[in-house]
């Protein structure tokens, strides 16, 4: 019931907030979950929150491949997949895009010059363990979303998954630390994009996901990392950390038995990719 309240006055703090053309009230869309969208004007902006009661004990947080890992002990450790198509494959409730990857044969591309497809062999960039089976490492550490096998969720540097960690899934950079937003040194930092991000508030009781629109000229410019930071920050976050973005970013969730997308990918339809983060609610 405090919860409940909590978020109510979290509610009417958006939507009271100065600057903002649009806030939608804070719904409960599956148990635990409860999601907003937010249009700003200047500069133009669109983009969908889902914060995660992390004490709820209905829920389950999983990363999951795409398609299964093509070659075996070769380079390539899986095929890419759409992340709704993954989302019914694992009966994920709420589905965001994971891990930056590398296609095989595949240039980088965006919109209709994109080349992603699905069953393509990929492998993401940095590390991946989905329920305590590592497929995938680096050599480097990475910044990663770690759930361990009591549950508890934390940001990591990781370069191999360890006997504790139970689900994990990469991202660069990390955008906060300590409630304090970290520089960005790169060209990247500049430019603004359609973003995924993740976070977490000071308890470490409540997951934020992030999904935001951009390269669409007076609709949503997208973000820069440290103009993201600064939402994270808004949003009640101290940790937070960025997943893949442009044409990747996704968010979905299953409304009526249907996976329904929330935001409007910059391909024209959803990309397939290498891994994501999908939550499930146990009835």
């Amino acid at each position: 019931m405090i919860f409940h309240v909590w978020m109510s006055v979290f509610a009417m703090f958006f939507i009271a907030r100065a600057g903002a053309d649009e806030i939608s009230a804070t719904n409960e869309v599956l148990a635990g979950i409860f999601i907003h969208s937010e249009t700003h004007t200047n500069p133009p902006e669109r983009f969908w929150v889902a914060v995660v009661d992390l004490k709820n004990p209905k829920l389950k947080l999983r990363v999951s491949r795409g398609g299964a890992d093509p070659d075996g002990d070769g380079k390539w450790k899986t095929t890419l997949m759409e992340p709704t198509k993954i989302a019914d494959r694992e009966n994920f409730d709420l589905v965001i895009n994971g891990d930056y990857f590398i296609a095989r044969g595949v240039n980088d591309g965006e919109g209709s010059n994109s080349m992603y497809r699905a069953s393509q062999w990929a492998r993401p960039e940095g590390p991946a363990m989905t329920d305590g089976l590592a497929w995938s490492v680096t050599t480097n550490a990475r910044p990663c979303l770690v759930v361990h096998t009591n549950g508890a969720v934390t940001f990591e540097m990781v370069t191999q998954p360890d006997g504790d960690d139970f689900q994990v899934v990469g991202g660069w950079p990390i955008l906060l630390h300590d409630g304090k937003i970290i520089p960005v040194d790169s060209k990247r930092n500049t430019a603004r994009h359609p973003r995924t991000v993740v976070g977490l508030d000071a308890t470490h009781e409540k997951l934020t996901l992030l999904l935001l629109d951009g390269r669409k000229p007076g609709i949503a410019a997208g973000m820069t990392y440290e103009e993201l930071a600064a939402e994270m920050l808004r949003l009640g976050c101290t940790e937070a950390l960025n997943l893949d973005g442009g044409g990747s970013s996704v968010m979905a969730y299953r409304k009526v038995g249907k996976m329904c997308i929330l935001n409007a990918p910059t391909d024209g339809h959803e990309r397939a990719v290498a891994d994501v983060l999908g939550i499930t609610v146990e009835n």
